[in-house]
């Protein structure tokens, strides 16, 4: 917007050399560029849909009886942020090394944060483009946020799923004293990624599934191994073997009279 007055003849606008409009004339092509009002008052012009390429000096220029004039105005455009490219989600074994990726554009540049999702943790963990983490460990596994803000909008959020894989460990294994005839229960709970898979011995014979008076359960952290009607043979040493592709591990209960 230019201010003018009834001394003026000729008004103009002008970005760099280019005339955009001269009096009520339009001298450039972009559609976008329009003529908002040429009165007594007032010489203004309006661009829609801007962008960055639209940044750069802007010159209203006037001719009066006595002199030329020019007034100018420096554009300066600014770009909500936006998040172009970040890590894929990782599996990784517990132990390794994990490097995260976020790349973000906007004016001005945006700052870059990353955060665990997580319960425990506390502010944020990297204020930068790249998130290293040495030596990983299961309780870092979960969701890493990426936010990207400059100001301009609101930030722009994104995530990436860090899976830590690590062998069965197995943390409950009660012996348990059941009285003959009655039903008894011995529990397993193992946790593991991936999820553990079960087997149970009694000495060195393994127990299968569906063998009578016994039912095997298997979940995807704990195993669960019922006697319907438990006899004097039912008592004894078991042994619950937790496996997976990393690892596994076993823990001896012992079932017994009361």
């Amino acid at each position: 917007r230019c201010s003018v007055d009834n001394r003026v003849t000729r008004v103009a606008w002008l970005n760099r050399s280019s005339i955009l409009y001269a009096g009520n004339d339009k001298w450039c092509l972009d559609p976008r560029v329009v003529l908002l009002a040429n009165t007594n008052t007032q010489y203004s012009i309006l661009i829609k849909d801007v962008d960055v390429y639209d940044e750069g000096p802007y010159t209203c220029s006037v001719q009066t009886d006595n002199h030329p004039k020019t007034a100018r105005v420096h554009l300066i455009v600014q770009v909500s942020p936006k998040i172009i490219e970040i890590s894929s989600d990782v599996s990784i074994n517990e132990g390794g090394n994990v490097s995260l990726t976020c790349i973000a554009t906007g004016r001005p540049d945006p700052t870059i944060t990353w955060r665990h999702i997580s319960p425990k943790a506390v502010g944020f963990i990297s204020e930068d483009e790249y998130l290293e983490i040495t030596g990983i460990t299961r309780e870092q596994s979960g969701e890493y946020e990426c936010s990207a803000s400059n100001d301009v909008a609101a930030p722009v959020v994104q995530r990436v799923k860090v899976t830590v894989n690590y062998p069965p460990y197995i943390s409950d294994a009660k012996s348990t004293g059941v009285p003959v005839g009655q039903k008894g229960i011995l529990l397993c709970e193992a946790s593991a990624v991936p999820s553990a898979e079960f087997q149970w011995y009694k000495d060195d014979k393994r127990l299968a599934e569906g063998q009578k008076g016994l039912k095997v359960e298997n979940k995807a952290f704990f195993s669960r191994l019922t006697f319907f009607n438990v006899s004097e043979q039912d008592y004894g040493n078991y042994t619950c073997v937790a496996s997976n592709q990393l690892g596994n591990t076993n823990a001896s209960m012992i079932l017994y009279g009361e």
